[in-house]
């Protein structure tokens, strides 16, 4: 059997998706497959391959105990241990019943950020028949947009609303979408420490608001510059919540054009909109991971 969930990128509404921000959400090009072949041993046998095909992690754990027998890494084995016994709480049987050899394969470099826990797990859910929002609180706690992008091929408009979620698929490639790029820092952020910096701010309603609005209005935007000055708002309202420097200020001060951060403040990819290709700029600046809209997003 072979699965496959798409990654994300979240255009709007990074932290306070968590509040009840109305926030903007893709699904990327790049994803995560897994293929699982059966066999006779009283083992689960995993590997995960990096998009270059280099096995990046691989484990043997006994089926019945989940007694982890080798390792290449012992803190993956161990949250891998933990989903799997999660899982079994939802589904008993799950890789229960005999050995198998478990294959996981990334389409996207591991450090990007691009959902290599999400895509995971929406993998796992739909080879146990589970409910992957489930099982990604139990595990994460995260907002989940990440696991409805895995399992959407459209742009989605996500809400979390007194512990129940909203999810539209919309339809999100502006006129303008050749002048939108994106671009990977480089520094992949850790985003359970970063949720959990930001759970002990206070966030006012009329925050909230504000950034639903600024969503609304990207979603709709028929004009780049108007594009860009929305870009600059939701940035300044983020970084006075967060007390950190708009990564345009902090990176890229003398960039013609506008740039905000994706997911975690300063890490994984940033999305700039200017009308000239930037591709000399950021390489210059060291970043060499450029996409073109297109490229990245379905």
């Amino acid at each position: 059997m072979r699965l496959y969930s798409n990654g994300k990128l979240l255009i709007s509404g990074e932290y306070v998706i968590l509040d009840g921000a109305l926030s903007l959400a893709v699904p990327s090009v790049f994803g995560q497959y897994l293929e699982i072949l059966e066999d006779d041993s009283k083992y689960i046998n995993w590997t995960s391959k990096n998009s270059n095909g280099k096995v990046w992690f691989d484990c043997k754990i006994c089926i019945e105990s989940l007694e982890l027998k080798e390792s290449s890494s012992n803190k993956v084995s161990n949250k891998l241990i933990q989903i799997i016994k999660t899982i079994r709480e939802l589904n008993p049987d799950f890789l229960n019943n005999c050995g198998s050899k478990i294959t996981t394969r990334l389409t996207f470099d591991k450090n990007w950020g691009l959902g290599t826990s999400s895509t995971l797990i929406s993998n796992l859910s739909k080879l146990a028949r589970i409910d992957p929002f489930k099982l990604n609180n139990r595990i994460f706690n995260g907002s989940g947009y990440d696991i409805a992008c895995a399992e959407s091929n459209s742009p989605l408009l996500y809400r979390i609303s007194k512990n129940e979620k909203y999810i539209e698929e919309v339809s999100f490639k502006p006129v303008f979408h050749e002048n939108i790029y994106f671009v990977y820092l480089n520094t992949k952020q850790n985003s359970l420490t970063e949720v959990k910096k930001y759970k002990k701010l206070k966030i006012s309603n009329s925050l909230l608001t504000e950034i639903s609005d600024i969503t609304n209005k990207l979603l709709n935007c028929s004009n780049q510059k108007n594009f860009n000055d929305l870009i600059y708002s939701h940035e300044q309202i983020i970084s006075k919540l967060i007390s950190k420097k708009p990564i345009k200020k902090e990176l890229f001060d003398n960039f013609s054009g506008e740039i905000k951060s994706l997911g975690a403040w300063g890490g994984d990819f940033i999305m700039a909109s200017c009308e000239e290709d930037p591709s000399n700029y950021f390489k210059n600046k060291g970043y060499s991971t450029i996409f073109k809209y297109t490229d990245i997003i379905i």
